[in-house]
């Protein structure tokens, strides 16, 4: 069906915010975002990939009660597609446009430091909102900022959220329930979670190395990824989606990769294509012992003649429920590369590779699609609970 084009990219991340700006560095394999940060975890500074650029602020009257960083940071990447989402408004009726934002932070940041003051003092502090806790209120907030009355929620499965944002909005698409859809993922640095994974023993106090015999685990990072999807013919299609649950285990993933493959395959199944045409694959890779492995022999399985690859999470630390959708648009960049070179995202792996695991073809800087068309890159990710999802993005049709 010819439908789910992705006809606009906003986006903001620790390689900088807005596609130029993130293009230049991503295709540069620049990695300087990721710095030691101090004050989030006790007696601890590993490097995280954080957003620096001042963000804007919330306009009146939302920012009574919809002012905190996630939303800031939403807008950001939203404020660079404004034009394209209010001509969509224009055409469609704003009751036709709908929103999918996947997170797992939100505003939790604010509302954990509500909680302290109201803990230490008794009484809740003025500038305490309880949406800011509320998954959807992202969601919200970017229907109330545009005043758009279609469906909008918020959904929230881990590190595949963002890539399940698009799922959803193309079948909202298909279903005819919209015309239009705001979708992607965000996500920010936040201290539950970064304690949260430093208490598992999964954060590497150094840049995190995927695929690497020196592995030790993720960097964390915080992102937002937002496009238009649309049936309108755009610059890039969502070709193919898959997904599968395989519910191995609560935070470890099936060391087979079962799930992986049954998600990558289902989306070249829908994408009717095979292996040999995916022209690139952004892996999940987040230098953790157990994911690497899995993936890798997912990989091999499902590619077994090889195909250019990357783990990007070296550059951007782990952007949690914005993995999926940041990653798709390093695919989207790909395609529409600014210089018009289709440059590819180059793995920037510190170590030796690790001879445990099935040998992969990693791009390395300057590396390009190959020429011809049409183009067909594919990304995954995967979550706690074996939760798994792989896009295929290509030039339209």
């Amino acid at each position: 069906m010819n439908d789910g084009y992705l006809n606009a990219l906003g986006v903001a991340c620790s390689l900088g915010i807005g596609k130029l700006a993130v293009a230049e560095a991503l295709f540069a394999g620049d990695g300087d975002g990721l710095r030691p940060e101090a004050g989030w975890i006790p007696g601890h500074a590993p490097p995280m990939g954080a957003v620096r650029t001042p963000l804007p602020d919330i306009p009146a009257p939302l920012s009574a009660t919809r002012d905190n960083r996630c939303n800031r940071l939403a807008l950001a990447a939203a404020l660079e597609i404004e034009a394209d989402l209010r001509d969509a408004i224009a055409r469609y009726g704003g009751e036709r446009i709908g929103v999918v934002i996947g997170t797992s932070t939100g505003g939790i940041e604010e509302a954990t430091a509500g909680l302290a003051d109201w803990r230490r003092d008794g009484t809740w502090p003025d500038h305490y909102r309880y949406a800011h806790q509320e998954l959807a209120g992202t969601a919200e907030f970017l229907a109330e900022w545009l005043g758009l009355c279609g469906p909008r929620y918020a959904i929230s499965t881990a590190c595949t959220a963002g890539a399940r944002a698009l799922i959803s909005a193309q079948r909202m698409l298909r279903a005819g329930v919209c015309d239009a859809v705001l979708c992607g993922g965000v996500d920010t640095l936040a201290r539950l979670p970064l304690n949260g994974f430093h208490a598992l023993e999964a954060m590497d106090d150094e840049r995190c190395r995927p695929f690497s015999g020196q592995r030790r685990g993720i960097n964390i990072g915080e992102a937002a990824a937002l496009f238009l999807m649309t049936r309108e013919h755009g610059p890039v299609q969502l070709l193919g989606v898959g997904a599968s649950s395989d519910a191995y285990h609560m935070s470890s993933p099936d060391p087979e990769g079962r799930g992986a493959v049954t998600a990558m395959r289902a989306a070249l199944d829908d994408a009717r294509l095979e292996p040999a045409q995916i022209d690139y694959l952004n892996l999940h890779g987040t230098a953790t012992e157990h994911n690497d492995r899995m993936e890798s022999r997912a990989v091999a399985e499902v590619f077994p003649q090889g195909v250019p690859c990357s783990s990007t999470k070296s550059l951007t630390g782990h952007t949690l429920a914005a993995a999926g959708a940041l990653e798709a648009a390093f695919c989207w960049l790909s395609l529409t590369d600014p210089r018009a070179a289709r440059r590819l995202p180059p793995a920037t792996t510190h170590g030796e590779a690790d001879p445990e695991l099935p040998a992969l073809t990693f791009a390395e800087v300057g590396d390009t699609l190959a020429p011809g068309d049409p183009r067909r890159l594919m990304s995954n990710s995967f979550a706690f609970g074996g939760n798994n999802a792989s896009l295929i993005l290509g030039d339209a049709s």
